[in-house]
């Protein structure tokens, strides 16, 4: 229903009440991103100082967020990985409901870094290095930079783009993942990094270092995802026996 310009409640208590409203009901999920103050403007016929005061009014009640040059989004919406589960970066994105997407950067046969090499043992010489934005909205949320056996070389990169890491090796090899060896840390953005993943200079990244291994106890690949950690957290559910 139409905002009423003539009653006594102010506009932007009444526009502040109606997305209260839609909050409650979900309207918002997955992401918990509401529409940018132009959208809303331009949806109730209102100038932007208005939308600004509707959004101030959800702010103090502690209903939103609003994230300088992100946007403004429910409170305490995340997109959560959950580290007890084995699920590629990608896939914990979908199941979220979220809409997620990649886009390669880097898809080149290399040989593989000395450092990288001796953790995963004989036979990585050579490794297929795959560079993936993912992304949120078409908002940049990681950087995945994956070192991966060098026979996925003979996939299109259609399918490197689409499919998620576990996948993909899991289809080629004709063996699951079964274990992987996580750590998580953190460090400040470097200038390549600022430029792909859209933040302030220095800005502090997750990172998340991941070495998994199939069925039969060989290496399946290894990874590192740089993440702007403002919406995303890492979840590990513990069961005391």
């Amino acid at each position: 229903m139409p905002i009423v310009r003539d009653n006594a409640t102010s506009l932007y208590r009444q526009i502040a009440a109606r997305l209260r409203d839609e909050i409650a009901g979900g309207q918002f999920e997955p992401s918990g991103r509401l529409p940018s103050e132009a959208e809303i403007g331009a949806r109730f016929a209102v100038s932007r100082v208005t939308v600004r005061l509707a959004l101030e009014e959800l702010g103090k009640s502690g209903l939103i967020e609003r994230r300088k040059g992100k946007g403004t989004f429910v409170a305490g919406k995340e997109v959560r990985h959950e580290l007890d589960t084995l699920r590629s970066f990608h896939e914990s994105l979908i199941l979220q409901g979220l809409n997620a997407s990649m886009r390669i950067l880097a898809l080149e046969t290399v040989r593989t870094p000395d450092r990288i090499a001796a953790s995963l043992g004989s036979g990585w010489e050579t490794c297929l290095f795959l560079e993936r934005l993912h992304l949120v909205d078409n908002e940049p949320i990681a950087l995945g930079r994956s070192f991966l056996p060098v026979v996925l070389a003979t996939l299109s990169r259609e399918e490197m783009e689409s499919r998620p890491t576990y996948a993909i090796v899991s289809a080629l090899a004709g063996l699951d993942v079964e274990r992987a060896h996580v750590t998580i840390g953190a460090q400040n953005a470097d200038p390549d990094l600022e430029a792909i993943l859209k933040v302030p200079a220095g800005a502090a990244l997750l990172v998340m270092e991941r070495t998994s291994w199939f069925t039969d106890n060989t290496p399946a690949e290894r990874s590192t995802f740089y993440v702007r950690p403002e919406r995303y957290r890492f979840v590990m559910n513990s069961i005391f026996r």
